[in-house]
């Protein structure tokens, strides 16, 4: 291995590692409630990313209450709301219709862009929104259009995992102004930190501590993979490669993670790989593909 091919070989294993969470995360939500999940799992993650940022000499306290303020409400909705969406979310959706509608986040980072931002929304742009949406519609009826006339389709976990895909999307608009003014991952470790200490409140409050005798070998064998390797290492192999690659080249490694999401369930979950969730998502990835795309031609 050169060092050369070292970020690209970073991004990869950030990808495939994020493609198995939401299979970890529907075996979790199995033996414990999502807020337990969620609470362990960056209880487990946080450290190694103050690491990181201790190794990078990148340690730093926002400077005032206006910064505190806000990497909270960053926290609260990246970190706290987010993760209660899915985490719910996948006590009935299949992980790979998770992973798929997940993946339409840059659509609505789009739209939101111009919305809110009044950044261009180009003809090429507006037409990857456009199939990424019929992709997502695929999956989530399996194929049956009739199902949309009726409004009878999808899971009540399907819808809270698109609203999450919406809410990432108006935190990473959020996130644009911070970023400009920290790096990226002392900004994580903060926003991660201050996102665990809300679900911790509900944690306490809730009693849930009870809960973690209630994991089996399986279960904190996943535990484990969601905070050590999804929450921690992931995040840090990541930024790493982003600090060395273009962007665009980086973030088309993101195709790749509803790919390991599909053939990881299929093995793991026993859900089914069918024709309609591939074509489907073949259409999503084509969709957000054109989106990025005319973002970077610009």
């Amino acid at each position: 291995m050169t060092k050369k091919s070292l970020p690209y070989l970073e991004a990869l294993f950030a990808v495939v590692v994020w493609g198995g969470s939401f299979i970890a995360t529907k075996i979790a939500v199995g033996q414990i409630s999502p807020n337990t999940v969620v609470w362990l799992r960056f209880a487990l993650g946080i450290p190694l990313i103050f690491v990181a940022v201790l190794f990078r000499k990148q340690f730093a306290f926002p400077k005032d209450i206006k910064e505190w303020l806000y990497f909270a409400l960053l926290g609260f909705l990246g970190i706290s709301f987010h993760q209660w969406l899915q985490s719910n979310g996948l006590q009935t959706a299949q992980a790979t219709t998770t992973a798929w509608i997940i993946t339409t986040a840059p659509a609505f980072i789009a739209i939101l862009g111009w919305l809110a931002l009044k950044e261009k929304l180009l003809p090429h742009q507006s037409l990857g929104i456009g199939l990424a949406t019929l992709g997502v519609l695929a999956v989530v009826t399996k194929g049956d259009w009739a199902a949309l006339a009726v409004g009878d389709f999808g899971t009540t976990g399907d819808f809270l995992i698109l609203i999450s895909a919406v809410n990432w999307a108006v935190f990473s608009i959020l996130s644009r102004h911070g970023l400009k003014t920290h790096p990226s991952t002392r900004m994580t470790f903060w926003v991660m930190t201050l996102g665990w200490l809300f679900t911790s409140a509900a944690f306490v409050a809730e009693g849930n501590y009870t809960e973690i005798m209630q994991l089996d070998f399986r279960g904190w064998m996943v535990i484990i993979y969601l905070g050590i390797f999804t929450t921690g290492l992931a995040y840090i192999a990541w930024f790493s490669a982003l600090s060395q690659l273009p962007a665009a080249q980086t973030g088309a490694f993101l195709f790749i993670e509803p790919l390991t999401s599909m053939v990881v369930a299929a093995n793991v979950l026993d859900e089914k790989i069918t024709l309609v969730s591939v074509l489907g998502g073949a259409v999503i990835l084509v969709g957000i593909w054109m989106v990025n795309r005319v973002k970077v031609n610009k």
